[in-house]
């Protein structure tokens, strides 16, 4: 690969990535009309249109998206390679983006973090909060966290958390009114508060175990969230039964603002895993954020 060919390609993705000829332009610190001229030049070398433009968005060609897939990743690792040599000699350093779930990223990462970032301050964090699944290396994640039993065998997991339990829980209010169920089917008679699943679209079915019975219960109810945290403020409100991780829901239990129910029906997960790809190289930074959060924690 020639120089040119070397930039041509970095352009490319920029400008594939942003779908912005003026962000990639910005970006990369050209100009404008520079950039055209690369992306033109690559475009008439292989021979194939790479982009679709329009007078308000640019996104890849069906031969654009192939390379984008298949080179970006490469370049990644590029990158990630040269940045591991110079931490060779340099303290831990770098942007690490994780995602993760709203209830781990604060009960599981945020607690940790907080302890670890003072003594490193050239590690820097970006931490996206959401319920859907996400391609790591597709969205430029270097990390994700979420419960054990959801991940992907293509990745490398380090287990972050204990075993989490689920509650069902109500309002003393709403339990005055509704008589509290006492098996998995009279939750059919209760309002609960649905959580939908952002990776398939679909609403959760509650989980329900009790020795080898096993039971997925599909509830009804006013209300539908995308996150734990609505449910359980929707719950304290009054609204009707959610389902949500005990630990979450512990204090206000405690203070009786909410009463669980059905508690020898409700299940233990895996708990929270951080995961990330196979074949990523590890940076010291990552490295030492990964010793930081690992459960049981590393003895040092």
């Amino acid at each position: 690969m020639t120089k040119n060919a070397y930039n041509d390609l970095l352009a490319f993705i920029a400008v594939a990535r942003e779908q912005s000829f003026t962000r990639a332009a910005a970006q990369l610190g050209v100009s404008q009309s520079a950039l055209s001229h690369l992306i033109r030049t690559l475009e008439a070398k292989m021979g194939v249109r790479l982009l679709t433009r329009t007078t308000r968005s640019v996104s890849p060609t069906e031969a654009g998206e192939r390379l984008m897939q298949n080179i970006a990743p490469r370049f990644e690792e590029i990158e990630a390679e040269l940045m591991a040599v110079g931490e060779l000699r340099d303290k831990p350093a770098g942007t690490i983006r994780i995602t993760a779930s709203e209830n781990a990223a604060e009960t599981m990462l945020w607690p940790k973090l907080a302890k670890l970032l003072p003594k490193y301050p050239l590690i820097k964090v970006e931490l996206t909060s959401e319920s859907r699944f996400i391609d790591l290396v597709a969205e430029r994640y270097d990390m994700g966290v979420r419960l054990g039993g959801d991940l992907a065998r293509d990745m490398t997991t380090v287990r972050i958390s204990p075993d989490i339990r689920f509650a069902i829980v109500g309002s003393p209010a709403y339990l005055a009114k509704h008589s509290p169920p006492v098996k998995p089917q009279d939750l059919a008679d209760h309002d609960c508060i649905n959580l939908r699943l952002m990776r398939h679209g679909e609403l959760y079915a509650w989980e329900l175990r009790k020795g080898k019975h096993r039971v997925n219960v599909r509830v009804e109810g006013q209300l539908v969230f995308n996150g734990t945290r609505p449910i359980l403020r929707a719950a304290l409100a009054g609204f009707g039964l959610g389902y949500v991780p005990e630990e979450m829901a512990r204090p206000y239990i405690a203070k009786g603002r909410l009463q669980a129910v059905l508690q020898d029906w409700c299940p233990t997960f895996p708990g929270y895993h951080l995961y990330y790809p196979s074949r990523r190289h590890l940076s010291r930074a990552m490295t030492v954020l990964i010793d930081a959060l690992r459960h049981p924690p590393t003895e040092t």
